[in-house]
């Protein structure tokens, strides 16, 4: 029963969980003895962890011979991104999710075309997710991307948005994969400039916005950026924020060559990333819902390993553990 308890907590309320105890299973457990259960099972996982990010950050000893890994014909892609929840006595905070995921092509609309074509997706996904900085999440991430067998796939890219914490863990523990800002976010950009320029909702904007798409799908943010920093001239009430949405544009061309990367059949949006956040606000950000910091953290190993489908996995491994 503490198996079964585990996981429903992971997917509902603790008063959910003791309902669909009692009326299903014919079991008896009180809500509050169901989140104790959670508590002490994502101890447990916590510590596994923290196991798991030093094994996969571990510099190997001077003595041992470390062997080449052959190269698969697998295709990787990770995702980092942000939600926010709600901790008791600090307000929202950000969680920092990481997915990772195997690309392959699937039939698909063409956002920009309409048309369907074999478009890249990520399949067999799974997630890790850190209420805290970014170091320990980039380690956190490496550790799932090792388990993965990250350093054998034959190609591996990064998606994100624009935040620099992203692409600074990008460089620490990917930084020999191809980099993608999602474009979804990239157009969001493309969007909020538009308005800046236009007016919101006029058709002056909606113009401006789909000749810029084509724009940036070609591959040249560099060419938005300086036409928004030429246009800023001209708009002193909004100068500042055209400036600052052409610098990202210029900070982020490098990662925004997307036409390029669709034809090497690269995924070009963070869907991974989208619906991971999604998963974990459903079980973080209910109505009403005021988590304790200590709390939420012992749920998140367990919410993220039944989003990735390996629940009895990680229910074996923290059995196999030993006791604190």
């Amino acid at each position: 029963m503490c198996k079964l308890a585990v996981w429903l907590d992971a997917l509902l309320t603790f008063a959910q969980t003791e309902s669909v105890l009692q009326q299903v299973g014919q079991m008896v457990m009180s809500d509050s003895s169901a989140w104790r259960q959670l508590q002490s099972s994502g101890t447990q996982a916590r510590a596994l962890e923290a196991a798991q990010r030093a094994a996969a950050t571990a510099t190997p000893d001077r003595q041992q011979i470390v062997p080449g890994e052959a190269r698969g014909d697998e295709r990787l892609a990770a995702t980092l991104d942000g939600a926010m929840i709600h901790i008791r006595r600090e307000g929202w905070k950000e969680l920092k999710v990481g997915g990772i995921g195997k690309i392959e092509l699937a039939p698909t609309r063409d956002p920009i075309t309409g048309d369907m074509l074999e478009l890249a997706h990520t399949v067999e996904n799974t997630y890790v997710a850190h209420l805290g900085g970014p170091e320990i999440f980039g380690q956190q991430l490496w550790a799932e991307a090792k388990a993965r067998r990250w350093s054998q796939a034959a190609e591996t890219v990064v998606l994100g948005d624009g935040a620099g914490w992203i692409w600074n863990q990008a460089a620490e523990h990917f930084y020999d994969s191809v980099q993608i800002v999602d474009w979804y976010h990239a157009k969001q950009h493309l969007a909020e400039a538009a308005q800046l320029l236009h007016g919101e909702g006029t058709p002056a904007a909606h113009q401006w916005l789909k000749d810029q798409e084509t724009v940036l799908f070609e591959g040249h943010a560099e060419r938005i950026a300086d036409g928004l920093t030429r246009l800023a001239k001209g708009k002193r009430k909004v100068a500042a924020e055209l400036r600052q949405q052409a610098g990202y544009f210029r900070d982020h061309q490098r990662r925004m060559q997307y036409l390029e990367r669709r034809e090497e059949d690269f995924p070009i949006g963070s869907g991974l990333a989208e619906s991971g956040c999604k998963q974990f606000r459903a079980r973080f950000t209910g109505p009403g819902m005021r988590w304790n910091r200590t709390g939420a953290q012992h749920l998140l190993p367990v919410r993220a390993a039944v989003m990735s489908h390996r629940f009895d996995a990680f229910w074996s491994a923290l059995r196999a553990a030993p006791l604190n």
